[in-house]
């Protein structure tokens, strides 16, 4: 670490403009795509106790119906956070020294962990927005941790969505929610990066400080252009096709709710593991969860569907399939159900 910590190479007015301008360009595009909106929803919550119908509201029935049908709701609603995603995802690859982001989220730990989620928190973008930037944080080498840390804090920890929900559904889902996404975020994102059996600093790392201490000669918009063009090819096509299939499936996924959908295993369980796969734009778990829990859904699936709906989904994962091990993956879905299943437990006896 000392031979990281030593390597301070000079560095004048051509190297901070690119770190300035990402801040700028991840500043002017999230108050344009989540700070304003989001401001503003929070009145809406406020004064209605609700931000909008659920999402899944529309009654399909034909499978490819209900595919094109909520891939057009579901893109509308995400559109402009998507290609905000995949523009930062390629920007920090090559607007932020590669130095720089080892030093903060670098070594395999709780506090490279702790950072990548503080990290997430001005985002609050979906699981599937997260995506390309986590992506583009491995591709610089950060930690698996830290980088999964970003990943789910984004929507579990959305602190706008922890003001809608108590708004919406009350402060005591919002106490459980934060408690159990702290949970999930540094607890999964610890045990993902053990499974990956990293190394304390990653080897890329001496490399990275001899590289930042000569100027790049590319030039910067062909080299952005390559990157931008690799993250979109290796995410959003996969992406795409994944949320018109889950579309068709809730047709199967989502069954009608009833007062016969208590707090029982039976329910509680398959609707984690629903949760986790599936796929809905920020803070649509609130809307979904309002809309089943006064058709008669218990409070025990209502808190695990809160917690599994936003936290991954099957097309983020799939979209993370070339920057992530696989192990890691599945552990972090199957990680996700499990502390569905113990909020919604813990949901049924405190809520």
């Amino acid at each position: 670490m000392s031979s990281i910590s030593s390597a301070r190479p000079t560095r004048g007015w051509s190297f901070w403009w690119k770190p300035l301008l990402f801040l700028l360009v991840a500043g002017i595009g999230l108050y344009y795509v989540k700070w304003s909106p989001y401001y503003l929803k929070a009145f809406v919550a406020a004064d209605n106790h609700s931000i909008g119908a659920s999402i899944l509201n529309d009654n399909q029935g034909e499978p490819l119906a209900a595919a094109l049908a909520y891939a057009k709701v579901y893109f509308l609603a995400i559109w402009k956070a998507a290609v905000l995603a995949v523009i930062l995802g390629s920007l920090i690859q090559v607007l932020i020294p590669r130095d720089w982001l080892l030093r903060l989220f670098g070594k395999a730990g709780l506090g490279s962990t702790l950072r990548g989620g503080l990290f997430a928190l001005p985002g609050m973008m979906c699981t599937c927005c997260a995506a390309p930037v986590a992506a583009g944080m491995r591709r610089q080498n950060v930690s698996v941790g830290a980088a999964l840390a970003f990943w789910i804090a984004n929507p579990v920890l959305n602190p706008a969505t922890l003001v809608f929900m108590g708004f919406v559904l009350g402060w005591g889902f919002t106490a459980l929610r934060l408690v159990a996404g702290l949970v999930l975020v540094i607890g999964v994102s610890l045990i993902a990066q053990r499974i990956s059996r990293p190394q304390s600093i990653p080897d890329a790392a001496l490399d990275a400080v001899s590289e930042a201490s000569t100027v790049d000669q590319q030039n910067f918009f062909s080299r952005w252009g390559r990157t931008l063009w690799q993250l979109f090819w290796n995410t959003i096509p996969v992406y795409l096709l994944a949320v018109l299939l889950l579309g068709a499936a809730r047709v199967w996924l989502f069954p009608h709710v009833d007062g016969a959908m208590g707090d029982s295993l039976m329910w509680l369980v398959p609707l984690a593991i629903v949760g986790t796969l599936f796929v809905i734009p920020t803070a649509a778990e609130i809307p979904i969860v309002q809309t089943m829990m006064a058709l008669g859904m218990g409070t025990a699936p209502a808190v695990a569907l809160l917690m599994t709906l936003p936290s991954v989904s099957l097309p983020s994962l799939l979209m993370l399939r070339k920057d992530f091990d696989t192990r890691v993956l599945v552990s972090v879905a199957l990680m996700t159900m499990l502390v569905g299943v113990i909020s919604g437990l813990a949901g049924m006896w405190l809520l």
